[in-house]
């Protein structure tokens, strides 16, 4: 077997593009959040700097850039600058694999989804390595907290996405894509159950209310980050709102269809139709942010021990049996 070596060029323009995609992402998602939470509660947000509010997220950047990062002084230097460089790189470099389109697609790996996953685990590293070179109570309990919420959730997480590598017989996400052309695995009962798993772990993923527990503000201050000020809290903020995206893109890869409609196949070729299917992909991606902003304002934080007992008790235990369910099936009727 030949294995082509990557376009080096390619993938150097494509990881500035994804940058300044990142950077405008987070911006419109932070003033939706805004926008979406006011009319929750019943405010108006944010609609004096600029239009509707649309340029109080580039002033309130430009405010953080202009910050002095501060490092305490018993703090580990060069851990602290790290943190957030390893909170903010790896969910970029793990949507260069994510086929926002048939042709759109950095790289299309064959274990794309091992490839993704790995870099996502260094998320809850760099978490650990803040709330530890911190030097700070706060930020160390924020830390322990996010490993063990780790641990407990991202079991039933590669539990629900192994059920649609099984399913569908593949890692590559083009591949699995490709395979829901017109029937998304979600409306399957087994694709339905892993997709609500995944989801609900998702969100504990991103570190998102209301599994927010490693910086619980009511308790630990700002918890895992709050010795950061500056661009050092600034990546971490990125980090979130890539990580949402990057979750959201999965979940529409692997059980939304990806760029397909349900039950229609898009097989048409040109600039046109890609872009149809790019932003049929988005559609879907940004549905689920939405879904993500909507439910942190609406249920309240939950415990801690709630969210363990939650993992281990019925989000395993029903991530199992879904996934044996799926695997006596596919063998009953033949693959």
């Amino acid at each position: 077997m030949q294995i082509e070596s990557p376009n080096i060029l390619l993938i150097v323009v494509a990881a500035v593009v994804m940058v300044l995609y990142v950077f405008t992402n987070s911006a419109v998602l932070v003033w939706v959040e805004r926008k979406v939470s006011a009319h929750i509660q019943r405010r108006p947000g944010p609609f004096e700097v600029g239009p509707f509010g649309l340029l109080q997220t580039a002033i309130d950047g430009l405010k953080l850039m202009a910050k002095q990062l501060i490092i305490p002084g018993k703090a580990d230097k060069r851990l602290f600058m790290l943190a957030p460089v390893l909170s903010f790189v790896p969910p970029i470099a793990a949507l260069l694999t994510v086929p926002f389109g048939k042709v759109v697609q950095v790289q299309n790996l064959d274990i794309g989804i091992l490839f993704i996953l790995s870099l996502a685990a260094l998320n809850v590293l760099a978490i650990l390595i803040a709330g530890w070179a911190s030097a700070n109570k706060y930020s160390l309990f924020g830390a322990v907290r996010s490993v063990a919420q780790n641990i407990a959730y991202e079991i039933p997480l590669l539990l629900s996405l192994l059920t649609a590598v099984l399913w569908m017989g593949t890692l590559n996400l083009g591949e699995l894509v490709d395979a829901q052309g017109g029937f998304w695995f979600v409306f399957t009962p087994f694709g339905f159950v892993a997709f609500l798993i995944y989801f609900v772990t998702g969100m504990a993923e991103t570190n998102r209310a209301p599994f927010d527990l490693p910086e619980a503000e009511s308790e630990l201050t700002a918890g895992f980050h709050t010795e950061y000020s500056g661009m050092g809290f600034g990546l971490f903020f990125l980090g979130e709102y890539t990580n949402m995206i990057l979750v959201s893109a999965i979940a529409t890869s692997l059980f939304l269809g990806g760029y397909n409609l349900p039950f229609v196949t898009l097989n048409g070729e040109g600039v046109l139709w890609e872009l149809i299917r790019v932003l049929i992909f988005l559609a879907k991606a940004y549905f689920l942010i939405f879904v993500m902003i909507w439910m942190r304002w609406t249920f309240p934080r939950v415990r801690f021990d709630q969210l363990l007992n939650l993992c281990w008790k019925v989000l395993i235990p029903f991530s199992l049996v879904n996934l044996a369910a799926a695997a006596i099936w596919i063998k009953a009727v033949g693959g």
